[in-house]
């Protein structure tokens, strides 16, 4: 999405999650309207945000109007991905009982 909008970084995000989604499932086809329903956005916002990811070279759009990821092995732009917590350190390792 262009920076222009006042929604930016919603869209940032909206792309992030569907980026997402093509990485935690690989080989993901969907057409636009499969997009839209899963992603629960308008037709408009939808074409958009694939639209993005295209011209971003994340996604492809095939002959069947189906969205695949370009290729499985890189990513044109960053991820975002959830922190890691750091464990306790307070926490004592549990001793384990013999039997």
């Amino acid at each position: 999405m262009r920076e222009s909008r006042a929604n930016g970084s919603s869209s940032e995000q909206m792309l992030q999650r569907i980026a997402g989604e093509y990485l935690e499932m690989p080989g993901l086809r969907l057409t636009a309207a499969q997009a839209q329903r899963l992603f629960h956005l308008d037709a408009q916002s939808c074409t958009d945000l694939l639209h993005e990811l295209v011209h971003l070279k994340f996604l492809t759009c095939a002959a069947d109007g189906r969205y695949t990821r370009l290729s499985d092995r890189t990513t044109v732009f960053p991820i975002r991905r959830m922190a890691k917590a750091p464990l306790h350190a307070a926490t004592p390792p549990r001793k384990r009982l013999r039997g």
